[in-house]
């Protein structure tokens, strides 16, 4: 192509004449045209385009080479960060390992550590609630003992009290004998009456000693004892020690004199009449037939002077003096209608005289509630306090549907009233206060099914010992 481009260029370099000839030869010369330069730059564009390619690709080829030799030795760095990485794996796996073999170790043991407690705290609880039971039953046993002991002991002293008893009644004086040994001095006086017939006659037929005799007061009766039977038993209560007993009958007339005396002045009364200071003994005062006296006086159209002082005493002012007597003298006046009415009344006096021994002997003995004397019935209570769990325990019984069980459930749990009650003031709410005793378990005897308190009884007995209530209904179901 470049001898095709020179040879065309030479044929363009030679001279023509004008007309056609040849022309003189003239100096060569380049004529360059547009195609040729365009052709040219491509072939110069081609060629650039070669070297660069050329150049390009041993660029490339360098690249790649570089690139190649940086990725094998990047494989070959990572080749070995794997190897690290495996070797650090393998590693990690083997920490793993133990780290998991040293858990599962320790798992286990604390496992075992935790059934070993467990085991231990068991066999400690049932240890515990073997001493407690054992103990409990101990306890039983020696209160048991302990109550048999005291019945026996009570029995025992109560057999002896009653002999006792019965040798001291057999000993006591019977009232009758001391009837028969009492003597009543009757006043002669007193006999004038007609009417005395009948008071003599009761006091015969009693068995009783009558003997007439004049007395320090006229128309007196005077009770004493006479010399005891030297064969009968002596009595408990010396003879010296019952002071004699003083009775005057006054007629109505007179006894109105006196309570003239004693109303009409001002004030109280300096002496009291029929009484004498120097008197060892108080009398008692008997009028016969004052109501009919002062009706009869009252009735009397015209009475004397002696009597218009009589007739201005009524039923007020002998109330007053009856008062003055037993305040001032201490002296009682028996007022009847009649002989037959006073002789019931001495009569039922003699016989109170004759029993005053016996009764007096009988209130010597010691009563029984009384913790020195014997024991009457129910829970014997000691005094060092050995017994209140009996007396709590049948305290419990008494509430409807309070079972021996359950009594025993609640003692148990509690032994004192005092215990449960500061049990139930410690807790915060009602409920809780019921599920304190309503979740008590109660054993039942002879195997049969194991039940609780429950919530009844529970209510009834905290209610029990927290109202303050006197007349509140402890059975609800009522």
């Amino acid at each position: 192509m470049a001898e095709s481009r020179l040879a065309g260029a030479s044929g363009s370099l030679r001279g023509r004449d004008r007309d056609g000839g040849p022309g003189p030869r003239r100096a060569a010369t380049w004529e360059i045209s547009d195609s040729d330069t365009e052709s040219a730059e491509a072939e110069a564009g081609e060629r650039r385009a070669k070297a660069g390619e050329r150049r390009a690709a041993g660029a490339g080829e360098r690249r790649a080479a570089e690139a190649g030799e940086r990725g094998a030795e990047a494989g070959e760095r990572g080749a070995e960060a794997g190897e690290r990485g495996a070797e650090a794996g393998e590693r990690g796996a083997e920490a793993g390992e133990r780290r998991a073999a040293g858990a599962r170790e320790r798992r286990a043991e604390a496992g075992e550590r935790r059934t070993a407690g467990a085991r231990e705290r068991r066999a400690a609880g049932a240890r515990d609630r073997g001493a407690e039971a054992g103990e409990r039953r101990a306890a039983g046993a020696r209160e048991r003992k302990a109550e048999a002991g005291e019945r026996r002991a009570a029995g025992a002293q109560e057999r002896r009290a009653e002999a006792g008893e019965r040798r001291a009644a057999a000993l006591a004086p019977r009232p009758e004998r001391v009837l028969r040994s009492l003597v009543v001095c009757v006043d002669p006086a007193v006999l004038e009456d007609a009417g005395a017939d009948i008071l003599m006659e009761a006091l015969g037929a009693l068995g009783c000693e009558c003997r007439i005799e004049p007395q320090r007061l006229a128309r007196s009766l005077r009770w004493s004892r006479g010399s005891p039977d030297p064969r009968s038993v002596p009595s408990e209560v010396p003879a010296g020690d019952e002071q004699e007993l003083l009775l005057m009958l006054l007629q109505p007339r007179e006894f109105l004199l006196g309570v003239a005396q004693m109303t009409q002045v001002s004030g109280l009364p300096s002496s009291v009449p029929w009484i004498s200071p120097e008197s060892p003994s108080r009398p008692y005062l008997a009028v016969i037939g004052l109501d009919a006296y002062l009706w009869s006086q009252h009735a009397q159209p015209e009475n004397p002077a002696g009597a218009r002082q009589e007739a201005a005493i009524g039923w007020p002012e002998v109330e007053e003096a009856l008062v003055l007597l037993q305040l001032l003298a201490d002296t009682g006046v028996l007022l009847v209608g009649s002989w037959q009415e006073l002789s019931q009344h001495l009569c039922s006096l003699t016989k109170a005289l004759a029993q005053r021994p016996c009764k007096q002997n009988r209130d010597v003995q010691a009563f029984a509630f009384c913790t020195a004397g014997r024991w009457a019935s129910g829970q014997r209570v000691a005094r060092d306090g050995c017994g209140l769990r009996g007396v709590w325990w049948r305290q419990i019984r008494q509430f409807n549907r309070g079972s021996p069980a359950v009594a025993e459930a609640v003692v148990t749990a509690f032994p004192a009233p005092r215990l449960l009650q500061e049990a139930l003031t410690a807790c915060s709410t009602q409920q809780e206060r019921l599920r304190l005793l309503a979740n008590l378990p109660v054993d039942t005897p002879g195997g049969g099914r194991p039940h609780r308190v429950g919530p009844d009884l529970a209510r009834r007995l905290c209610l029990f010992l927290s109202t303050a209530n006197p007349d509140l209904l402890l059975d609800l179901g009522s």
